[in-house]
């Protein structure tokens, strides 16, 4: 854990008591802060007040005893309107922040001989492949690299920081707003399309959380910028004018000047006084497909900027092993492989899935953001079957129309079963192998509590599938 340091002796209101708020509340108390907490669930509250915390009304309390607010990112800052919690914040004049703030007021209040580096990534799509990309590089470079934020542990979870600590954080929009001071070593947004807009306002606040990333940056700090779509482009040059930074854009689709880029599966640096063709990424295994490629470029920049050298950085992307739920091969029964790509919580992220295969048996729906799948209709052209589930799979059967064969087979689990048996008759008939893929094009919330549930959902169906079928071979041999 990373004790925070600058409320020694202050009381700090807290609300939100999942894993960011009590873990930033266990931060505040290990630094000598009084955190007070509140959620408007009965059995957090229960849990807070056993591990012998406070817990305090917040509608009730005074406010002008607090030296600030923790905000768990979940609960709304401004849109669709502020939280009751934020409008007392501010009328008392007490600041609202969350936990990447408290970590970055930690960092800088440390002495210069024992502060750690900051990676932080964010993105509409990519950032958590990214992060663990960048991770494993950099331990497999000898670095002793801290993986977490909006990814598996929680940034106050980390280990506590030493100027050999590089914490290698995704970022997300939610996260962002709640900042003020948040100045990263390397700062690296992968891209940008529409998401979270009810959270944001619009689009034009969804992009300035996302360019908060980029805020606090000056002389020695890098800036690695995809620039693949219109939003990020516009920051990019945006921050090129400014010139207060050390700017790398990164691409997965074109050669860019000064940058580093993949074309055609290869990986090429041009940030020096030549273009140097650095790996070939179509035999890294576990990142297929251009999206990935975008990855390797960013994770290669990222590692170069923190002085890892471009042989270890390649040999790095080369071992990486992969990130559960994103292009995740789980299971292969003959010929049909099947790929959880369950964090694909919305349109664009199931593009790059559907962009890697040829032809896909592909499972998708859930509940359905806004547009659902209308942006992916120049690919149902790759879609052998769909195959539909959760709410959206009335709605997304109605997009698909006569495009493709469709099929609403309502869970996963049926799912899994309906698409293997398509899958094995076509590989059959076809000599070659057949990819049921999930990528749900669609949040989890409607059957299940998560993206990493509903992949373990699919992780499990596929192993009945494929216990069943070794089952039934046994027999056949006996």
């Amino acid at each position: 854990m990373i004790p925070i340091r600058g409320f020694e002796g202050d009381r700090v209101a807290v609300f939100g008591l999942g894993r960011t708020g009590l873990t930033a509340a266990r931060a505040l108390k290990a630094g000598g802060a009084t955190p007070v907490l509140w959620d408007e669930n009965e059995r957090a509250r229960a849990t807070a007040a056993a591990e012998g915390f406070e817990v305090e009304d917040l509608k009730t309390a005074d406010w002008s005893k607090f030296a600030a607010f923790v905000l768990s990112p979940g609960v709304p800052l401004t849109h669709p309107e502020p939280h009751w919690t934020v409008e007392l914040a501010k009328a008392a004049g007490v600041e609202v922040i969350g936990d990447i703030e408290l970590y970055a007021r930690t960092v800088a209040l440390a002495p210069l001989a024992q502060r750690p580096r900051t990676v932080a990534i964010t993105g509409t799509n990519g950032k958590s492949t990214t992060t663990a990309l960048i991770g494993w590089v950099l331990t497999q470079a000898g670095r002793d690299a801290r993986i977490g934020g909006n990814i598996g542990v929680g940034v106050l979870d980390l280990p506590d920081m030493h100027s050999g600590a590089v914490y290698v954080i995704e970022t997300s929009s939610y996260q962002l707003d709640l900042t003020r001071t948040f100045r990263p070593d390397v700062a690296v947004l992968m891209n940008l399309s529409p998401d979270h807009l009810d959270r944001h306002g619009g689009m034009d606040g969804y992009v300035a959380a996302k360019r908060r990333l980029f805020a606090n940056q000056g002389p020695g700090d890098t800036a690695v910028i995809g620039v693949d779509d219109a939003w990020s482009q516009q920051i990019c040059t945006e921050l090129m004018s400014a010139g207060k930074t050390a700017v790398r854009p990164i691409s997965s689709g074109r050669a860019i000047g000064r940058g580093v880029y993949a074309l055609g599966g290869v990986l090429y640096d041009s940030t020096g006084d030549r273009t140097v063709e650095v790996a070939d990424l179509t035999r890294a295994r576990s990142l297929p497909g251009k999206h990935n490629w975008q990855n390797a470029a960013a994770a290669y920049v990222t590692a170069r900027a923190l002085g890892i050298s471009s042989d270890d950085a390649v040999e790095g992307l080369m071992s990486f092993p992969g990130l559960a739920h994103r292009m995740e091969e789980v299971g292969r029964v003959g010929p049909v492989r099947f790929i959880n790509d369950s964090k694909a919580t919305n349109a664009d992220a199931a593009r790059q899935a559907l962009q890697s295969y040829p032809k896909v048996f592909w499972i998708a729906g859930g509940r359905a953001k806004a547009g659902g799948i209308e942006d992916l209709q120049d690919l149902f052209g790759r879609i052998e079957r769909a195959y539909l589930v959760g709410e959206a799979a009335d709605a997304y059967a109605a997009t698909i129309g006569s495009s493709a064969p469709w099929t609403i087979s309502g869970d996963i689990s049926r799912a899994v079963v309906d698409a293997h048996a398509d899958a094995a008759a076509w590989a059959k008939k076809t000599g070659e192998d057949a990819i049921v893929l999930l990528s749900p094009a669609s949040a989890s919330f409607d059957q299940f509590p998560d993206f990493e549930a509903r992949g373990e959902a699919f992780r499990a169906a596929v192993a009945s599938l494929t216990a069943r079928k070794n089952s039934k071979a046994h027999g056949s041999a006996a």
